[in-house]
């Protein structure tokens, strides 16, 4: 591979949130204080229709999936940002930031139900319309690891508590959209 390898990704689905804006989203699906409801969102992922409904098959025993998503609105990136938790600039790669290298995201989320062509979700960050690349179950002997460290993030969660998160401050009037 060299510099000007690109490889073209078609979305198998798309989500359908109450987030239009990225105000209006908190930062991680599961740390919703300061939402407007306060409560993890629900969401609707749509199958695109060249996805045979046979791909979703056996998924409804699984309570959590992993999302791969495109960022559709990113513009950009830097190598540094400042998270949104406060502290100094960090490198681009040590974050979750939405303006990345390539714009690609990933979040784990609860399955309510399987309903033909669509999934119902809960615990969604992604903005209305995002375009959804892949679906992976989530496996807990082998996602979860509970003796993980995170580097900057622990010293942050010292000072500011584990789940701090400043969320969207005031959810913004509605703005016309091309969803």
């Amino acid at each position: 591979m060299d510099d000007e390898t690109l490889f073209t990704f078609r979305p198998i689905g798309i989500l359908h949130s109450p987030y239009r804006q990225r105000i209006d989203a908190p930062h991680q699906g599961t740390v919703t204080e300061g939402t407007a409801s306060g409560a993890a969102a629900e969401a609707t992922l749509e199958l695109a229709d060249w996805v045979d409904t046979r791909a979703l098959q056996d998924l409804d025993g699984f309570s959590h999936l992993w999302l791969i998503y495109a960022l559709h609105r990113s513009e950009g990136w830097r190598c540094t940002v400042k998270p949104p938790r406060g502290g100094p600039k960090r490198g681009v790669l040590a974050t979750r930031a939405p303006h990345r290298p390539n714009p690609i995201g990933l979040s784990a989320v609860e399955l309510l139900a399987v309903e033909g062509r669509k999934l119902n979700l809960r615990g969604v960050d992604l903005l209305n319309a995002t375009p959804i690349l892949d679906i992976k179950p989530y496996v807990p002997y082998a996602d979860a690891f509970p003796e993980a460290r995170a580097g900057w993030i622990d010293a942050l969660d010292q000072t500011t508590g584990k789940l701090f998160a400043p969320g969207p401050r005031k959810p913004r009037e509605e703005e016309p959209t091309s969803d």
